[in-house]
């Protein structure tokens, strides 16, 4: 029960963003950290495991799970693309 404890509310709400519409979302990378997984290869699996069950809800995943695509710096003034979503409060639910 301690675990779950640590992981309320306020902790999610540190890491929310708003997009032009004033639409809540979470970045997954963030909640990634929150979540205190260590590779994303391992947080994408819960992520994938997530769509699948919102998919089978008959609940649209277009609407709670938004593929991004960042650059980021990698040194040298070198940038590569990294993956990451857009998650809607929902789709944070499924993940946790």
């Amino acid at each position: 029960m301690l675990e779950l404890q640590k992981y309320n509310e306020n902790i999610f709400n540190q890491i929310k963003h708003f997009d032009e519409f004033r639409n809540e979302y979470w970045e997954a990378r963030k909640l990634k950290k929150v979540l205190e997984y260590k590779e994303w290869r391992n947080f994408k699996k819960v992520i994938d495991k997530s769509i699948i069950a919102c998919n089978s809800s008959k609940i649209n995943t277009l609407d709670h799970f938004v593929e991004v695509n960042k650059m980021v710096n990698i040194g040298s003034d070198a940038k590569r693309k990294q993956q990451d979503y857009k998650l809607s409060r929902y789709a944070c639910y499924l993940i946790a």
